[in-house]
């Protein structure tokens, strides 16, 4: 039988999830915790009274050895870290022999320096019903992981993205119902495959979604694979990232006014999304509302096999699509959309006025 503390404000939820052990049900009550935690054990759930109700922000004297974030500086701090690596448990099966099984649930992550939420090499990892704010890197953060699931949240004001998956290879990732705002990226699926994107309203971002197949030097191999893009509402997506050194989205190139991109991806079905109004308030090296590109000249591929069906795309600025792409090895159908690139694309090709 699992185990449940609960943890009030002035009460350290490290040594909670410490003492607790495997298959603890850590429970925060409502309140103010200035502490950022590690999650060391499998199956373990760490739930909060609710979003704005059970809030962490950063504090003093964090627990030691927590593994840092990905390609960021020593100092750098995320709210809540779970990390498969060299944990040495070997129970739950994650990644790397670590741990698996994780849930994050119920509350706000506030301010913290890295990612308001971390997982890597975990075997399954929920985050549900949690407001990821004012995160300087990123907002939720899902590294080289599987089953992963990030359903319900809100996340804002990061300077990368919002939602994340990254180097998921079979993430057999859900991202869902979730909101994300004032991100260089929306939700960003960097390398992973076999996620479903659905119900989510991305806006006020550079970019709203963006899928992207890139290898980057000394990272694990690439690619984005039979993804599913479905019911999402992709709008006003009207910021410039990439622009400032130490700005928005600064590692990437500018990137403005675009609310879905499929950046050498294969064999990822579009569906049934509402992508309208975004407009670019700087450069960007993609020129409309919804784009298809390769990605062979930063390591990828060019974008095969992709399903585009049934979405509404108006209102965009300078295009409603720009298709860069093998039109032969796409499938279109039912698009409602006012103006393109290729120009002059009819119903009978899968693109139709309003």
């Amino acid at each position: 039988m699992s185990r449940m503390v609960t943890v009030r404000p002035g009460e350290s939820i490290q040594r909670a999830l410490d003492e607790a052990g495997p298959g603890a049900r850590i429970v925060l009550e409502e309140g103010v915790y200035s502490q950022n935690v590690w999650i060391r054990h499998s199956g373990v759930t760490l739930v909060g009274a609710g979003p704005e109700r059970t809030v962490l922000v950063p504090g003093e004297g964090g627990p030691a050895g927590v593994p840092r974030l990905h390609d960021a500086a020593e100092d750098v701090v995320s709210g809540v870290t779970v990390h498969g690596e060299g944990t040495g448990e070997g129970t739950g099966g994650g990644t790397g022999g670590g741990i698996g099984d994780v849930r994050v649930e119920g509350l706000s992550v506030r301010g913290f320096s890295g990612a308001g939420i971390y997982a890597h090499t975990v075997a399954g990892v929920t985050v549900r019903e949690v407001t990821a704010e004012e995160n300087a890197v990123w907002g939720v953060y899902l590294r080289e992981s599987s089953g992963c699931e990030v359903v319900g949240c809100r996340a804002s004001g990061s300077q990368y993205g919002g939602v994340a998956l990254s180097f998921c290879a079979r993430s057999g990732g859900l991202i869902s119902g979730n909101e994300t705002f004032a991100n260089a990226f929306g939700i960003f699926v960097d390398n992973s495959s076999g996620a479903r994107v659905v119900r989510n309203d991305c806006h006020g971002n550079a970019i709203g979604v963006l899928l992207l197949n890139q290898v980057y030097e000394g990272e694990p191999e690439g690619g984005v694979r039979d993804c599913l893009v479905a019911g999402n509402e992709l709008h006003g997506n009207d910021l410039a990232s990439g622009a400032e050194p130490d700005g928005l989205g600064a590692a990437g190139p500018p990137i403005s006014g675009v609310g879905l991109a499929l950046i050498g991806t294969h064999r990822v079905s579009v569906v049934d999304n509402h992508i309208h109004d975004n407009h670019p308030s700087g450069e960007s090296v993609m020129g409309a509302g919804f784009v298809i590109g390769s990605s062979k000249e930063w390591g990828g591929d060019d974008a095969l096999d992709n399903h585009v069906l049934w979405n509404r795309i108006t209102g965009n600025s300078p295009l409603d699509f720009q298709l860069g792409a093998d039109l032969t090895r796409q499938a279109f159908a039912g698009n409602i959309a006012d103006k393109g690139d290729p120009p002059g694309l009819t119903a009978a090709a899968g693109w139709g006025p309003r």
